[in-house]
């Protein structure tokens, strides 16, 4: 089994506390960290990580094009879907693949999920279990009905097709915007059942967190093993560790909820153990050009939405934020105006030049005569 987590150099201390969990209690699982750097902090250490890599070196195509679409909190999960690519490509003897978000503790081994693995070429973890909580109920309609921050994939032909459909979806759009429709790598997953063979694993000690808190049964059997509603606990995301996580325990545990506020308490010093060297200020690599300025968000999400100005330039991070400002039409506000049809056509004919030679602006102005005349 491989199992990885994706993140920024500022979850680095999350993804420490989990791969120790795994190491203690899957020992014979490889575990792998894609960190989406422009390199790797040699204060990360590899003792608990079977391999460290930059998700540019696991990337197809332009990295640089595709991560100045990405602010830092959809950059981590807009790779995993090429990540899982590349793992399967890589470990061609494993069979088994499995993401998990850097803020899950593992507590057991995961039998149910290698025998569920060994039927099904892909496993999801719905939010909810149970109706009741309406809060979160209308959570899921907004945020995604599966929870990404586990994802369980066998080496199949479905499993890889269902990989392939979902990094080219994230390729394209993975975004925090929910207006659209779109909550970065998640929502896409509504998909996923209409589309392939997809096992929905109901059982209550997987991807326990903070929003299962409602209603829920949390004992311990003769062994001083956890269950979770008489299942085996496996593993908990903790999911908004913080204020947030805080706040769901408020609300929703059960009177008798002293054996989670235990498991919370015990991760937390874990958790807080491995930031000791204060990684989690480490600022995002990518947040700035390579002249040291600030990437404005006005910029990143009007770029997104222009492909003649995404495609004008192979490295995006060599320019700025005023000649940015100039392409895409970006008033002192932040606001976007529509690029003139002169200055639109420049950005092309410019591209073109560039990547074609004279020979093909040449073409491309002819094929342009020929449908406008």
């Amino acid at each position: 089994m491989v199992i990885f987590t994706s993140v920024c150099a500022n979850y680095v201390h999350k993804a420490r506390t989990l791969a120790q969990s795994v190491k203690q209690h899957i020992p014979d699982a490889k575990m792998i960290l894609c960190l989406v750097e422009r390199e790797i902090d040699p204060r990360i250490p590899a003792d608990y990580f079977d391999d460290i890599v930059l998700a540019k070196d696991a990337w197809e195509g332009n990295f640089d094009r595709f991560i100045f679409k990405h602010a830092i909190v959809e950059a981590s999960t807009a790779v995993k879907g090429q990540f899982f690519r590349y793992l399967m490509d890589r470990f061609v003897d494993e069979d088994k693949f499995v993401y998990l978000d850097p803020d899950v503790y593992v507590y057991e081994d995961f039998p149910e999920l290698k025998a569920e693995l060994d039927q099904h070429p892909i496993v999801l973890c719905p939010h909810l279990l149970r109706p009741g909580n309406i809060d979160m109920e209308l959570s899921s309609t907004a945020h995604g009905v599966y929870n990404l921050g586990f994802l369980g994939i066998s080496r199949s032909e479905e499993g890889r097709k269902c990989v392939d459909w979902w990094a080219e979806r994230l390729y394209l759009y993975c975004y925090d915007d929910i207006q659209r429709g779109i909550f970065t790598d998640q929502k896409w997953f509504d998909l996923a059942p209409c589309f392939f063979d997809v096992k929905i694993f109901k059982h209550h000690g997987y991807d326990f967190a903070p929003w299962s808190l409602m209603n829920c049964n949390v004992t311990k059997d003769d062994s001083n093993n956890y269950l979770v509603d008489g299942d085996p606990l496996r593993f908990i995301h903790f999911s908004g560790y913080g204020r947030c996580a805080e706040d769901c325990m408020t609300k929703w545990m059960p009177e008798e909820g002293k054996l989670f506020r235990e498991l919370y308490e015990d991760y937390s010093v874990r958790h807080d153990r491995n930031d000791a060297d204060k990684i989690s200020k480490t600022p995002w690599g990518y947040a700035s050009y390579t002249s040291g300025e600030h990437i404005e968000d006005c910029v990143r999400a009007a770029y997104r939405s222009n492909w003649d100005v995404m495609f004008l330039y192979e490295n995006p991070f060599e320019h700025s934020n005023a000649e940015y400002r100039k392409l895409l039409g970006i008033s002192d506000s932040g606001t976007v105006k529509k690029p003139s049809e002169i200055r639109r056509l420049f950005a092309k004919a410019k591209y073109t030049l560039k990547t074609k030679g004279i020979g093909g602006l040449a073409r491309a102005f002819f094929r342009w005569l020929k449908y406008t005349i």
